[in-house]
Formats: structure tokens, sequence, C-alpha cells
């Protein structure tokens, strides 16, 4: 059984910062590339970054620059920097990871950056 829970969203001005966390309760989380993906309303998910395994990342060019991610697999948790956040970026975050040909997904933990 895989279970994901993403916490850190919240309101927060133009410019301002937030710090999201993903806790995987999943065997040998450090073997698993780990996604953060967004929606926003009215629209289809996006892949906002991603961290494999060895560390390799990758990321939206809507968010290069400004987000960062990152991985503690002592604590089984990935984490997602996001400074300099725009409007644009209000959405619902969730965390995702495939296993054995199955997608997992978090409840997702709402952004909403507004003045």
């Amino acid at each position: 059984q895989v279970q994901l829970m993403e916490s850190g969203g919240g309101l927060v001005q133009p410019g301002g910062s937030l710090r999201l966390s993903c806790a995987a309760s999943i065997s040998a989380f450090s073997t698993y590339h780990m996604n953060w993906v967004r929606q926003a309303p009215g629209k289809q998910r996006e892949l906002v970054a991603s961290i494999t395994r060895d560390s390799i990342i990758n990321y939206a060019d809507s968010v290069k620059g400004r987000f960062t991610i990152s991985r503690d697999n002592a604590k089984n948790t990935v984490y997602l920097q996001m400074n300099s956040l725009k409007p644009e970026d209000t959405a619902v975050y969730y965390c995702n990871v495939a296993r054995a040909g199955m997608s997992y997904w978090g409840q997702g933990t709402q952004v909403t950056v507004s003045s």
C-alpha cells in the first residue's frame, strides 16, 4: 500500500514563498522517481518538477529558476520550495509516484497566490 501526504500549502502574496512537503509511505522510497504535479481550476494537470532516484531533476519551463525540488530519503519525504510565486501558480499541488505499473497520488494541497 502506497500513501502520499502533502502539506505546506496556503495563501501567499505574489512574490512570496512556500515550501511543500510530501511524506511517502512506501518501502524503498529512495529507489523511486518522485513528481510534483499541479492542477489549476479549469486546466489540465501539469508536471511541475521531478526528481529521480539519482537526484536528476527536471522542471517545467514555467517554474525554472523559482522552484526547487529535493528529497530526504531518510525521512521518505520530497519537498518543493517555491519562491517568487505568481498568481498563475495558484493550483492544487499533488505528489505522485509510479510503482509496479500503477500511479499513486496524494490528496493534494492548495496553493493560492493573491494579494
